[in-house]
């Protein structure tokens, strides 16, 4: 007999899996609970001619169809309007409006071999989630069975409780639909050219060297603040908020981390009064393809992304 310890063993595959149908780490972490309420309810109905995780997954994909039929989809910056310049005004939206940041700790399961643990890497990162935000509920829960997952149309069609024939044409609508987006960033690993890039963003953003900094960045390089809509791209632009309205982080620090399976920062900038601790002021997203950054994105809600993240509150000077 399957025990409530059994069940936990899947929380974070459940949780990665949740991510993607949602947008958002807050909302995917209560699905994953609604998940393992409605598991221990039922275990008895388990009937292992499946795996658990597998009977886990099903529960877990309805669950998100609940949630996803009382909601629209979220979104990043470069899809609210047109890219800003460093002069336009602040404009911010709620927090349940943006796609969420989410840590790889908690989506990607430590038991994936390497092969599969690609895929679920690739399939959380910011871009891929984007794109899924633009898929109906049903399209979006047929791709990730599939695509991800590995399913065959008929585990789906069971799944769903549909036929494999409208799992396919489900699937050939969202493959349509993603073929539209770029979603051609790397997948693999890091390799030793972009760790070396990550060095020298770290130094040249804490050295505030904003012409090293834009030196590292494709020429189409992207900027974005949520909640602020607005979003910059290109060398100039982004250099000139940086020493301009940005200049603020001057002196700020900056604490490793990863997220949507890309690497990431805890940014603290410098307090006002010398001698006091630097505060946390975003979570910075790289997104990198090849030998440069293709956008910065900073999620400046860190009373909420900070802990998720295991960053600490300060740092001491």
């Amino acid at each position: 007999m399957a025990t409530a310890a059994n069940l936990e063993e899947h929380r974070t595959a459940l949780t990665g899996h949740c991510y993607r149908m949602l947008g958002s780490a807050a909302e995917a972490d209560d699905a994953v609970q609604e998940t393992m309420v409605r598991a221990w309810r039922n275990l008895d109905r388990f009937e292992e001619r499946s795996s658990m995780r597998t009977w886990l997954y099903r529960i877990a994909t309805r669950v998100c169809l609940d949630v996803l039929g009382d909601r629209s989809r979220r979104v990043r910056p470069m899809e609210l309007g047109p890219v800003g310049t460093p002069d336009d005004t602040l404009t911010q939206l709620p927090g349940s409006e943006w796609l969420e940041p989410i840590p790889d700790a908690l989506a990607l399961p430590s038991d994936a071999d390497p092969s599969e643990r690609v895929v679920l890497r690739q399939s959380i990162r910011l871009a891929f989630v984007a794109a899924l935000q633009h898929l109906p509920p049903r399209q979006r829960a047929v791709l990730l069975l599939t695509e991800v997952l590995g399913w065959s149309a008929a585990e789906v069609a069971e799944s769903l409780e549909t036929s494999a024939a409208s799992v396919n044409s489900a699937l050939q609508r969202a493959r349509a639909t993603l073929a539209t987006r770029d979603l051609s960033q790397a997948r693999a690993p890091l390799s030793d050219a972009q760790s070396t890039l990550l060095d020298r963003y770290v130094e040249a953003f804490e050295r505030y060297d904003v012409t090293a900094l834009t030196g590292l960045l494709h020429q189409d390089a992207t900027l974005s603040m949520p909640p602020f809509c607005l979003w910059l791209q290109g060398h100039e632009p982004i250099s000139q908020w940086l020493l301009g309205r940005g200049s603020g982080c001057r002196g700020s620090r900056l604490v490793p981390t990863s997220a949507c399976g890309s690497p990431a920062f805890g940014q603290y900038r410098p307090p006002a009064e010398p001698g006091g601790p630097h505060k946390p002021w975003a979570l910075i997203v790289l997104e990198l393809s090849g030998d440069r950054i293709a956008a910065m994105n900073s999620f400046l809600d860190t009373a909420t992304l900070f802990p998720r993240f295991g960053l600490p509150p300060e740092l001491a000077p």
